[in-house]
């Protein structure tokens, strides 16, 4: 992203530049009024037009580090379980282990960053972000490789909200801060589509290690970047942070994360994962009890009784679930039982990022033409449609004539509901709570991420060992050789210790018998995964139906209705 596309003269300003009527209500307009709830910002900092560049460049590549962190690990799934010898539960965590922390997380450091100054909360954050990224480029383990992932998803907790809430202060003019907001939704897509992309190139050219020194090199761009050019800024009033909500919210999503992933291997029938699946329950109840009754809550649960808000909610948590039911297995599947290198994946998925940046691009003129419900209700009915589409076409030898037009209508329709999720969580409450709104929509794609790696994954686990147990049975292996099997097989150890026995035909028969069944056990669990995305995100798509508004309200009108 080059600064001059800030000014309004880029390619994002250029498509952006008609959703202000949808997104200017973000923020506020007028000096001294707070982004959160009942405070008074400090005042504008008038700054030159060559720094205001220059500080939302900072701040979207920031953005798109934090954001594309989701997705680029994908593509590498496969290098990192033959290098490090994971389990499909051990490359969940490495997934979930950003992914979570980022998400329980975000809401606490965007009100800390409220409090003791978003600039210095955000660099810290970096600082973090480049350590994680230190650590999980030298892991020589599993358990470390998912150590640097919790701490570059600390980083990414502390300093994204930041990418938000700075730009108030940076573009003080309703329209030229409509703008930048625009521009800042296009990169949070972009920065998602292209993951895969970066991934697949950075593993084909070294392994999955040169992803996080990707990650260190332009993270500390961003940290020189930001520490020289971005104003500080901080609420002039102070008030207790919400520090019990945060721990009830966090333990709820931790608890209820670890009985889906741990479940795989110990059962759902056993009593220490029931008492988690409890606890988060339980949890998630005091939270929402806890956050009705506190004067200055971390999530005002009041706003989710607005349908919009839910709605939009709920289209950012399908979407990244959706999202990563491509990501994740499609790259795995076609790596693990295919012959796709980490080139041929990035290639294959390359229609499909093309898609969703086209489809971002375009979507905030429609949204500001028709408001969100149409824009969302056909994005969530085409990336069902694409998920359904790939699971039927994929096969291990799949490239881009069979998925190739397939994955792009998933592509379109995940860029077509992202836009507008964020626009219509803030344009729809009152602007001083727009803070909490971003945060929360932010935090609901996380949690997408989360529950759509954690839940798909234990449907596919789930899936590949019973299938390959009755596979395993059908060509005669002994039941005393087959944890082994399925131990080589879900730690992707298999192939390497079959090519000991290649000289010896009667022991290269059985392995090939092994490894077909394996294919075969995988492609049922993937169809299952695939089959339940789809079906969300088609549900997901009459959700938005009924509860997104044609047109979204200007805060003015919002003001007049909280009057009446």
């Amino acid at each position: 992203m080059s600064p001059s596309s800030a000014g309004g003269h880029g390619p994002f300003a250029r498509v952006t530049s008609r959703t202000h009527e949808v997104i200017e209500p973000i923020l506020g307009d007028s000096p001294g009024v707070s982004s959160f709830p009942g405070n008074l910002e400090e005042a504008e900092l008038h700054l030159s037009r060559m720094r205001r560049q220059l500080g939302l460049a900072t701040l979207l590549l920031v953005l798109f580090l934090t954001f594309m962190d989701n997705t680029v690990i994908s593509v590498t799934l496969a290098n990192v379980q033959s290098t490090l010898h994971t389990g499909i539960s051990q490359l969940q965590w490495v997934i979930n282990g950003y992914a979570l922390v980022f998400a329980s997380l975000m809401l606490l450091f965007g009100t800390l960053g409220d409090q003791l100054g978003r600039k210095k909360v955000m660099l810290s954050g970096v600082i973090l972000f480049c350590c994680g990224s230190v650590v999980a480029a030298l892991a020589q383990n599993a358990d470390t490789l998912i150590a640097g992932r919790v701490i570059m998803g600390l980083g990414a907790a502390a300093s994204e909200p930041g990418t938000l809430s700075m730009i108030r202060h940076i573009y003080p003019e309703r329209r030229s801060r409509a703008k930048a907001l625009g521009i800042w939704a296009g990169v949070s897509g972009l920065a998602l589509a292209m993951g895969p992309l970066i991934g697949g190139v950075l593993v084909g050219v070294y392994s999955f290690r040169a992803v996080f020194w990707f990650n260190l090199f332009f993270g500390l761009v961003a940290l020189i970047g930001a520490a020289l050019i971005l104003p500080e800024s901080r609420n002039r009033v102070r008030f207790r942070l919400d520090f019990a909500g945060f721990l009830l919210g966090a333990g709820a999503l931790a608890a209820a994360s670890f009985a889906i992933i741990q479940g795989e291997s110990a059962g759902y029938r056993n009593s220490r994962i029931d008492l988690l699946f409890a606890a988060a329950l339980l949890l998630a109840i005091f939270f929402v009890f806890y956050e009705r009754t506190v004067a200055h809550p971390i999530l005002d649960v009041s706003f989710f009784k607005r349908s919009a808000f839910a709605g939009c909610n709920v289209v950012a948590f399908c979407t990244y679930f959706g999202t990563f039911s491509i990501f994740f297995f499609v790259a795995l599947y076609l790596q693990d039982v295919g012959t796709s290198s980490g080139y041929g994946t990035a290639l294959d998925f390359a229609p499909m990022a093309a898609a969703m940046i086209i489809a971002s691009l375009l979507t905030g003129s429609w949204v500001a033409r028709s408001g969100p419900r149409l824009p969302m209700t056909v994005g969530c009915a085409l990336a069902g449609i694409g998920i359904i589409l790939t699971e039927v076409v994929l096969t291990p030898s799949s490239g881009l004539s069979t998925i190739g037009w397939t994955l792009p209508i998933a592509g379109a329709g995940f860029g077509i509901a992202i836009v507008p999720v964020t626009s219509t969580a803030l344009s729809c409450l009152p602007a001083r709570h727009s803070g909490m709104a971003a945060s929360a929509t932010n935090t609901s794609r996380e949690l997408g991420a989360v529950a759509g790696v954690a839940v798909l994954g234990s449907m596919v686990n789930g899936q590949l060992i019973s299938s390959l147990i009755r596979q395993l049975n059908l060509i005669g292996i002994p039941k005393s050789f087959q944890n082994t099997v399925i131990t080589a097989v879900t730690t992707g150890t298999f192939n390497s210790q079959a090519k000991q026995f290649k000289g010896t035909p009667a022991i290269t028969k059985i392995v090939n018998e092994v490894t077909q069944a394996a294919y075969v056990a995988f492609g049922h669990g993937l169809d299952a995964a695939l089959s339940a995305a789809g079906a969300m995100m088609l549900a997901c798509g009459i959700v938005a139906a009924f509860t997104m508004r044609a047109r979204t309200r200007t805060s003015g009108e919002l003001h007049v209705r909280s009057q009446a």
